[in-house]
């Protein structure tokens, strides 16, 4: 498996998650859904991509989306580790 999610931490309205993108080069692909979200890198890198508008983050940097834009992430690096907060609660993730 390329990304390994887990659930840090949930309750009332949100939700915060961990994703390891494991291979560079893995993808989210592009998606919406109803939830806000901010993503956190936390290790290597990611190319997200918003509405079809290109951003690089690196360690440190935050990125706000909006609910229903459609949006993906690649990872650019082996092992890069994204930090995600939903509001409401991802409730497909604890299925």
């Amino acid at each position: 498996m390329s990304i390994i999610r887990e659930v840090l931490a949930h309750g009332g309205n949100l939700m915060l998650t961990k994703n390891i993108f494991t291979i560079k080069g893995t993808k989210a692909e592009t998606h919406t859904h109803h939830h806000e979200q901010i993503s956190f890198i936390l290790s290597g890198s990611f190319k997200f991509t918003l509405n079809k508008e290109e951003r690089i983050l690196n360690v440190g940097d935050s990125l706000y989306i909006p609910s229903n834009i459609p949006h993906s992430a690649e990872a650019l690096e082996d092992n890069s580790i994204v930090l995600d907060v939903f509001t409401p609660q991802r409730e497909d993730f604890l299925r």
